[in-house]
């Protein structure tokens, strides 16, 4: 049988694992699927002065620094971008596309922007079209949700979708340290980029979970019709809060389907210690799915990184070329469905949850009546009111735990609330979570 060929565009991290896994694995490669899957050119930037160490593998390959010579290449059947982002990576897909090659792709934001778009011109090329490593790195949560628990029906999604985030936050409770210490150190081990914000705003996150909720639910999410906060006013303070309260925090990207409609957030939250989530410390992923039939099954796994990422595109670049071989483009949808319906967001507002208010304020009497007569002009419930010992009453933290409450009260008294003369900043709301409840 003859060989499917690849070309590899983008030879970064990523990239690079991709090229060793391609040439360690090549003998099991060619036993899984019965023929040879085949690396025939290699494009980036700077690959003809200073190639990356992986290309020696492949002495003969074609090397180009244009990718428009990869996707125009008469013998290669599957493009993989590796590129990243929104910009380039965007014309060499639809490039490909024209050009009639199958596409393997890393990209969640490209994929999260413009993936049904993509997946209807791939359909009318009849090429395929596969996108495992564009979340969750080494989990194969696309297969998961597209294949493996296809049968039933989602009813929740809750996950640590950001590696960054997540190793910044246990750093954080571990170590005591503030966000900026941790932030630094990410950024010298390089778990961190110099613009960090992708990940600690939670814009990363938002672009994965717009695609696991196409996965999921069936439907087109736009990453802004996504609720969005990020760690930045996350202290080793409220993790000793939170600890009190039996819980920890974590970035998480939360999906539930509920009888108004799909409610999707991506923001930091208190977590109950005793759950799964909670222990997932480092640079991992996870993800937590609820079904109506099958209950829950959980994902455990690096996010990223050159070997796990490169593992899921090899793996889509084997899938596709049994496509090219014996399947159609259409035999499973890379978003699990058919079509995509149109996504009416449901606002954030109209979620129910208990919620946490850190405060910071200079100390006087008065202080606890005057939050206490706000959250009761808004009909919201205390449930307790923790403080820990501090010398300084000219920046006295507290917390207050409040009941089960709709978003949109909780947001109106804390808007009130900033007002006060004696709050040293804004109060800190985070929701505490129920897992999939």
């Amino acid at each position: 049988m003859p060989a499917i060929n690849v070309g590899v565009i983008g030879l970064g991290q990523v990239g690079g694992g991709t090229l060793a896994i391609l040439h360690e694995n090549a003998q099991q490669i060619r036993e899984k699927l019965g023929f040879d899957l085949c690396l025939n050119a290699i494009c980036s930037r700077s690959v003809l002065e200073r190639p990356p160490a992986a290309a020696a593998w492949f002495p003969g390959v074609f090397r180009t620094t244009n990718w428009q010579d990869v996707v125009a290449h008469p013998d290669i059947h599957i493009i993989a971008e590796l590129v990243g982002g929104a910009g380039a990576a965007s014309e060499i897909v639809h490039a490909a596309i024209r050009h009639g090659k199958s596409v393997v792709t890393a990209n969640k934001e490209l994929m999260a922007a413009q993936g049904t778009e993509i997946w209807d011109e791939a359909i009318r090329a009849g090429i395929c079209l596969a996108m495992e490593a564009s979340v969750a790195g080494g989990i194969p949560i696309h297969a998961v949700l597209r294949e493996g628990i296809s049968g039933d029906r989602v009813e929740a999604l809750i996950g640590i979708l950001n590696g960054t985030s997540n190793y910044i936050l246990t750093e954080m409770e571990a170590r005591g340290e503030p966000l900026e210490t941790i932030l630094a150190e990410a950024q010298r081990l390089g778990y961190a980029k110099a613009d960090p914000g992708a990940d600690i705003d939670g814009y990363d996150a938002r672009s994965k979970l717009s695609i696991l909720a196409a996965l999921a639910y069936g439907v087109r999410v736009l990453a802004s019709d996504i609720y969005l906060e990020g760690i930045r006013r996350i202290s080793p303070l409220d993790f000793a809060y939170a600890h009190q309260l039996g819980h920890t925090i974590r970035l998480v990207g939360a999906a539930r389907q509920t009888p108004e409609g799909l409610l999707l957030s991506v923001r930091p939250a208190l977590i109950p210690r005793s759950t799964i989530l909670a222990h997932v410390a480092g640079a991992y992923n996870a993800i937590w799915v609820k079904g109506v039939h099958g209950a829950d099954t959980f994902y455990y796994g690096r996010g990223a990184g050159p070997f796990p990422t490169g593992v899921a595109v090899v793996s889509d670049l084997m899938r596709v070329a049994r496509e090219i071989v014996n399947g159609s483009p259409e035999r499973v949808s890379p978003f699990a469905h058919d079509r995509l319906r149109e996504y009416a967001p449901i606002t954030i507002d109209r979620q129910v949850r208990p919620y946490y208010l850190r405060f910071r304020v200079a100390d006087r009497p008065g202080i606890i009546a005057a939050l206490a007569s706000i959250l009761a002009s808004a009909h919201i419930s205390l449930e307790a009111v923790l403080q820990q010992p501090c010398a300084n009453k000219q920046d006295l933290p507290f917390v207050i735990t409040l009941e089960p409450t709709p978003e949109r009260a909780v947001r109106e008294a804390v808007e009130k609330m900033a007002g006060l003369d004696f709050l040293l900043e804004p109060p800190l709301a985070l929701p505490m979570e129920l897992p999939l409840a």
